[in-house]
């Protein structure tokens, strides 16, 4: 099995997992939910193990519905005190240390049109991915285990009809691979309004999460959160411009475009990454 299918395989393990959680609640046992997903105990562990570091059962904390509004009650760092921190613009990116560039609204305006965009499928932690790329740095990735491999690319195409796409592993699947390490570089690719909202969101940390009324305050229109949420929902690069840490003031996970099982999942990896730390 390739790095590949082993990347695939976990995620739909915890895909099921969560289908099974939110089915019966956060009182499966270890053994009832690893017996409903047709893995063995001990099979089961390895699999969680490999993927993030920590035990299945310490894990379902993370899984479990409540565990966004926890994280939304007990968050400790609000946009502004990471803007105070330097955490934002070209320097240091939350824990990313991922430096950005943003297309001028001009280019953005005319579709791409001039631009040479690079793609490839490449595996990630939560599966199947479609990265693109321009010479500046990433500036597209979408999951693709729920809408398929077309859906993605039409989506992720239809953003910028003037480019043209040429598929290049070789070049793309690196620059991926460096974000995931801490080092990569982003080209942002959108309106005006839409890359505010995406700066504020990549003054989000790691394990910790705001809301789309806070992003809108941030951007200087408190009163525009569904415009807010709007962009969110628009952001090209998801994961590393982290959309996944918007919540509704409820705690309620709210939407999530590439499916909201990978949402939760992402948050759950993120938190037991940083308790393991």
């Amino acid at each position: 099995m390739t790095a590949a299918d082993d990347s695939a395989y976990h995620y739909r393990v915890i895909a099921r997992a969560l289908a099974e959680l939110d089915a019966a609640g956060p009182g499966l046992t270890l053994d009832d939910l690893s017996a409903r997903i047709g893995l063995s105990p001990s099979h089961f562990q390895r699999v969680f193990s490999a993927w993030v570091g920590v035990s299945p059962k310490r894990y379902q904390q993370y899984l479990v519905l409540g565990h966004a509004k926890a994280l939304l009650r007990d968050r400790m760092t609000m946009l502004d005190a990471a803007h105070e921190a330097g955490l934002s613009g070209a320097g240091r990116l939350h824990d990313l240390f991922l430096t950005w560039e943003a297309m001028a609204p001009g280019d953005y305006a005319r579709g791409g049109a001039g631009l040479t965009i690079r793609f490839a499928h490449v595996p990630t932690p939560f599966g199947e991915a479609l990265a693109m790329a321009t010479d500046r740095g990433l500036c597209g990735l979408g999951f693709v285990e729920d809408m398929g491999r077309p859906a993605a690319m039409a989506d992720l195409r239809g953003r910028w009809p003037g480019a043209t796409f040429t598929e290049d592993a070789a070049t793309v699947a690196p620059l991926v691979a460096d974000a995931f390490a801490g080092r990569g570089r982003l080209h942002l690719i959108g309106a005006p309004f839409q890359i505010k909202v995406w700066e504020a969101l990549l003054r989000v940390p790691s394990g910790h999460v705001t809301t789309y009324t806070e992003l809108a305050r941030a951007v200087g229109h408190p009163r525009a959160v569904r415009a807010v949420g709007t962009a969110v929902g628009r952001n090209p690069v998801s994961l590393f411009i982290p959309c996944h840490r918007a919540l509704r003031m409820s705690g309620a996970l709210g939407g999530y475009h590439w499916g909201l099982p990978v949402k939760r999942a992402i948050l759950a990896w993120e938190s037991a990454r940083a308790d393991a730390a």
